[in-house]
C-alpha cells in the first residue's frame, strides 16, 4: 500500500498536499483500493467553500458511493475537469493524476489536526 510520507491525511482516507496556501485533496490508495472501480466524482464547483472534515462531494464506485470530506477550509481554486470523463484516474494514479480538488486554505492551523503518514499507516493497521 502506498502512503506518500509528503503528504497529511484524514481518518476519513482522505489526503492533502499543502504548496504555499494551496491544498491539493483526493482520496487514498487504500481508499481506492476499498471502493473499487470508480464510475463517478461529483466535485464541487471553483469558488466554493469548503470547511474541514465537511463533505465537499462524492465518489461512486461499483461497490459504494461514500462522502469526501476536506482536510481543510478554504476557498475551491481548481477542480480536476478530467476526472469527469475518466474516473478511473482515481484507481490508476491517486496521488497524481486522480486529485480532486485545489483549496485556498483559510486556516493553516487546521493541518496541525490532521495526520502524519506513519499515523495513517496505524489507523490502516500496518
Amino acid at each position: 500500500m502506498n502512503v506518500p510520507v509528503n503528504l497529511k491525511y484524514t481518518r476519513e482516507h482522505e489526503w492533502v498536499k499543502v504548496e504555499g496556501n494551496v491544498a491539493t485533496v483526493g482520496i487514498t490508495d487504500w481508499a481506492q483500493g476499498e471502493l473499487g472501480d470508480i464510475v463517478f466524482v461529483e466535485l464541487p464547483e471553483v469558488g466554493t467553500r469548503v470547511v474541514q472534515m465537511q463533505s465537499f462531494g462524492t465518489i461512486e464506485a461499483v461497490k459504494a458511493v461514500s462522502d469526501l470530506f476536506s482536510p481543510v477550509s478554504g476557498e475551491v481554486v481548481e477542480v480536476n475537469g478530467g476526472l469527469q470523463d475518466e474516473p478511473m484516474l482515481i484507481n490508476r494514479d491517486p496521488y497524481g493524476e486522480g486529485w480532486m480538488i485545489k483549496v485556498e486554505v483559510s486556516n493553516a492551523e487546521e493541518l496541525e489536526q490532521l495526520l502524519d503518514a506513519g499515523e495513517y499507516k496505524g489507523i490502516l493497521g500496518e
